[in-house]
């Protein structure tokens, strides 16, 4: 089976989705992490263990500094980030990045996270996407929805 697998970053909020070439909701969860580092091993075999053998093609969000975050929170960020793509590169599997902008304009929802939250629970009412702070997990799924669309 074909499955879309979409991944948004986070310092220590970010989370992976995965639909299958139906649209329908695969797995999820949130990217492991300790003291805002990611654990890069654990979360690479939980990511193994929820693809098995299935075709896999992955989608990360193209994220990038704010002008008000501070220089600290910018390092750490771009060290998470970079965690994220090494891991999904030793995949050794198709892999693209794609703009907030443009995926979201794609899917219509806007920059509030709460617009993503609304569309997947709508979308995936089997997903776990029960609290607010889940709206990382939706965002990864409506990812690899826009991915799975693209390349149809």
């Amino acid at each position: 089976m074909r499955i879309f697998v979409g991944i948004d970053p986070g310092a220590v909020s970010g989370a992976w989705g995965i639909v299958d070439h139906h649209g329908d909701y695969f797995a999820s969860g949130h990217i492991q992490n300790e003291a805002g580092r990611i654990k890069v091993i654990p979360w690479r075999d939980e990511l193994s263990n929820a693809i098995g053998i299935n075709d896999v093609t992955f989608v990360v969000e193209d994220v990038h500094s704010m002008p008000s975050q501070g220089v600290a929170s910018t390092f750490k960020f771009g060290r998470a980030v970079g965690a994220i793509e090494a891991v999904v590169a030793l995949f050794r599997e198709p892999w693209y990045i794609v703009s907030p902008q443009r995926w979201k304009a794609d899917m219509g929802v806007t920059s509030d996270k709460s617009t993503s939250l609304e569309l997947a629970r709508k979308t995936w009412s089997t997903a776990p996407l029960t609290r607010k702070k889940d709206h990382g997990v939706a965002e990864a799924l409506l990812l690899a929805e826009w991915l799975r669309r693209q390349e149809l």
